[in-house]
């Protein structure tokens, strides 16, 4: 199933989501908590305004800021890169490949529907993104 609709892998989903006002230390014990990556930051409206890694974390905590004190706003990637949900697997892993990054929100009418990471994908899905990856390369 090479051609999986994001809605699909998705559908079932709760992703974490939280305000840019909300601290670092309660975003990465969320993280923990759930297992997860990646945290959607919304607005006040349930907008995605930007994204929080563990990158992100990362960053953070290697410049010194006090996590219990430093707000998501402060640390977060801003506007991220989004897809919509009628589009397929492969294409989220392109875009995710494209663009250097592991987590990719799945956004409708501005609504947040969940989020994708490279380990929500199967083996075809990779395997032709690999194969993809390969011909570009031997094109080019």
């Amino acid at each position: 199933m090479i051609n999986r609709r994001l809605a699909y892998i998705v559908k079932d989903q709760d992703p974490v989501i939280m305000p840019a006002s909300e601290s670092v230390q309660r975003a990465c014990g969320r993280m923990c908590e759930r297992r997860v990556g990646a945290v959607l930051v919304s607005d006040g409206k349930g907008r995605l305004v930007g994204i929080f890694t563990g990158r992100d974390a990362m960053r953070a905590a290697a410049s010194g800021t006090n996590p219990a004190k430093t707000t998501l706003a402060e640390v977060m990637t801003p506007e991220p890169r989004t897809i919509a949900p009628e589009r397929t697997a492969i294409d989220a892993l392109r875009a995710m490949s494209d663009g250097g990054f592991r987590h990719l929100p799945i956004v409708a009418d501005g609504r947040i529907l969940g989020i994708v990471s490279r380990g929500d994908f199967k083996g075809m899905e990779l395997d032709r993104l690999e194969e993809e990856t390969h011909l570009w390369e031997r094109i080019c």
